[in-house]
């Protein structure tokens, strides 16, 4: 048996007063959580039932930040003309290079194009200031297909500004010599005989003049501003990490399958996690300041009368 001792009866109140404020403060927080876990679940789920798609699987870019592109690597321009990578880089000036190829339905079009425009309007000029290389990934490219789509590109890049079409380098060659520069560079593509197309991402790297890399921009639209700053910063020798990769999949419709529309469905997934993360910092924030408003003002406060428990009353 063992007395109460004094108690004080506003205390007593406050503590269930703390308790109840602490459950509406925690009740939108654990809803929160209840809402991002049926959002992430499915997604989780899906990921083990379908997996990724088989002619993606050997899809994507490995950033090799400071890594060295194999210039002694030969290839063959738009006219049949033997070269070698490193003509292309003569130490002083900065190179965009990219991965395409020419029987592309769709999206190597519009990424090429997003590229010169992009690159019209960063205030430089290609062949002067930089160089920019595009290296088709298909071994059996014709050299036809390579010098119209150099000429589309170059009339997209410089119908008003009377560029000649010099420094935008469009080459082929084998398997062996596209597999070392992009190997190097990082990218990774997949054929599919069945569709008869190729899979891989949508990314531009920017070397260093002697040829390691320096940067990767993914997209389907590249900003004058980013392209600007990564030539310059690639020109001074540094290199940036992309820490948030965002990749759009270069590869066929399929109407029956259904494949861009498994690719969106992810990226929304990947975009309603995002917000869950951002709503479960908002509300830890604002959680740590009512608890913290709440104990300045207990502390504030006066002691309260107390008042005495007969000594006869025992538990």
């Amino acid at each position: 048996m063992t007395k109460l001792g004094a108690i004080t009866r506003d205390t007593y109140r406050r503590g269930h007063a703390s308790l109840g404020a602490r459950a509406r403060v925690l009740a939108p927080f654990f809803f929160a959580a209840a809402f991002a876990m049926l959002l992430l679940a499915p997604r989780a789920a899906r990921a083990q039932v379908a997996g990724m798609p088989p002619e993606l699987a050997h899809v994507g870019v490995t950033e090799h930040l400071n890594g060295q592109l194999p210039l002694d690597t030969a290839f063959r321009d738009h006219t049949g003309k033997p070269v070698k990578l490193r003509d292309f880089f003569d130490g002083k000036r900065p190179v965009v290079l990219t991965f395409a190829y020419h029987s592309c339905p769709v999206l190597c079009s519009m990424v090429l194009n997003a590229e010169a425009n992009g690159l019209r309007g960063i205030g430089w000029t290609v062949g002067k200031e930089f160089e920019v290389v595009t290296i088709s990934i298909d071994p059996e490219e014709s050299l036809e297909k390579t010098a119209a789509k150099r000429a589309s590109i170059l009339h997209e890049y410089g119908a008003s500004r009377g560029h000649d079409g010099k420094g935008w380098n469009f080459l082929v060659g084998d398997k062996a010599s596209i597999a070392a520069v992009a190997n190097a560079a990082g990218f990774e593509f997949q054929y599919d005989a069945e569709q008869k197309q190729w899979g891989h991402p949508s990314v531009l790297m920017i070397a260093k003049p002697d040829g390691q890399v320096a940067r990767y921009l993914y997209g389907l639209e590249f900003l004058p501003n980013d392209l600007k700053l990564g030539l310059l910063e690639a020109s001074e020798g540094r290199s940036i990490s992309t820490v948030e990769q965002i990749i759009l999949f270069c590869y066929h419709y399929d109407p029956q399958g259904g494949k861009y529309v498994l690719v969106a469905r992810r990226v929304m997934q990947v975009g309603g996690g995002a917000v869950a993360v951002v709503l479960f910092g908002f509300l830890g924030l604002f959680w740590g300041r009512e608890l913290r408003k709440k104990k300045k003002t207990q502390a504030t406060k006066p002691s309260e009368r107390s008042i005495d428990v007969p000594s006869d009353v025992t538990v």
